[in-house]
């Protein structure tokens, strides 16, 4: 009796139980209302826009500029592509968050390693893998075998053709921080060039 009486008063205590959270979906699209055609755009579940990218022209020094900006308009990184498969994403132009490098590019795959500026030394190997097909907008971000994130194309039931305009950000509960996860995404979807 008395080990019955025990077990009724422990309480169920699940890992990070304090701070209970959900995978959160993002939808990326060049098509969101109140964003420029042509624009990539990421909105939640309501239609609120939370992240735009806003692309630069290219110039001689690297292949590509793009800032993320928040829903306000504001520079949260911005990202810088080279010519050998490489990106640095800073905070404002001059704070460097974490660097890119691509690893694997086939007809159909692509592979991303992503190193954190002073996270770890030189020897020891990445802090995030991307991996995917950028053609059908579909990724997975791992930190060591956790799944951060992922993408995926938006089906619809008895549908015969998937447009491939619009996808699904998919943001597991975690220590990453979401605009991070978006600025991965957009340079994996840059990475099918």
């Amino acid at each position: 009796m008395e080990l019955a009486n025990s077990e009724s008063k422990r309480e169920c205590v699940y890992p990070g139980s304090g701070d209970f959270q959900i995978p959160i979906d993002l939808f990326g699209s060049k098509k969101h209302a109140g964003v420029p055609r042509g624009v990539l755009a990421f909105a939640d579940s309501s239609g609120n826009i939370l992240f735009k990218v806003n692309p630069h022209p290219p110039n001689p020094d690297s292949s590509d500029k793009k800032l993320l900006l928040d829903a306000s308009g504001n520079p949260v990184f911005s990202i810088y592509g080279h010519h050998n498969g490489s990106w640095k994403c800073y905070k404002g132009d001059n704070e460097l968050v974490f660097r890119v490098q691509r690893t694997l590019k086939t007809l159909t795959r692509v592979e991303l390693e992503v190193f954190f500026y002073g996270e770890r030394s030189n020897d020891e190997g990445c802090d995030l893998k991307v991996r995917g097909s950028p053609f059908n907008k579909s990724c997975s971000i791992y930190k060591d075998a956790d799944l951060v994130a992922q993408t995926s194309l938006m089906y619809k039931l008895h549908q015969l053709y998937v447009s491939r305009g619009k996808f699904r950000l998919t943001i597991f509960p975690g220590t990453i921080d979401h605009a991070i996860v978006v600025a991965l995404c957009v340079i994996f979807l840059n990475g099918r060039k």
